[in-house]
């Protein structure tokens, strides 16, 4: 899967602070097991593809699998080897901005052990720590 925005409205975005916790997605709302995120991070479209492909393979055919963070944030990088000054890089790859309390991935249609097992193995994909929740 592509992870990128089809078009933003703008080229590139200042690097922001992240403050805080998650106020919104952090409930399970379309799968019974999830895995939320428990520090902060920029988690880029490579890792939640890596995150994705791992889950699904190991869940093979049954269950289904949500991802609930997109990147669109960009990310700029300046050319190696350049002088000071002469502007901002250019957008190198995408993040997406993840708080603590965020779900990343739910999953439902599979029993439990099967689905502990393949959101730990994404969970190793992940750079932050991050927690196995169950719907109440």
């Amino acid at each position: 899967m592509n992870y990128n925005p089809k078009r933003t409205r703008f080229r590139k975005q200042h690097r922001g602070r992240m403050k805080g916790k998650a106020y919104r997605g952090n409930k399970i709302c379309f799968g019974k097991y999830a895995l939320q995120a428990l520090e902060p991070a920029w988690i880029t479209s490579r890792q939640i593809e890596a995150g994705r492909r791992a889950m699904s393979r190991n869940v093979r055919r049954g269950g289904k699998i949500w991802v609930r963070i997109f990147p669109d944030k960009p990310v700029t990088v300046r050319p190696t080897e350049t002088r000071m000054g002469s502007g901002k890089g250019s957008p190198e790859y995408w993040v997406a901005v993840v708080k603590p309390g965020k779900i990343l991935y739910e999953m439902g249609g599979v029993p439990e052990n099967i689905a502990r097992k393949a959101i730990s193995i994404a969970a190793s994909k992940m750079p932050i720590r991050t927690q196995f929740i169950l719907s109440e």
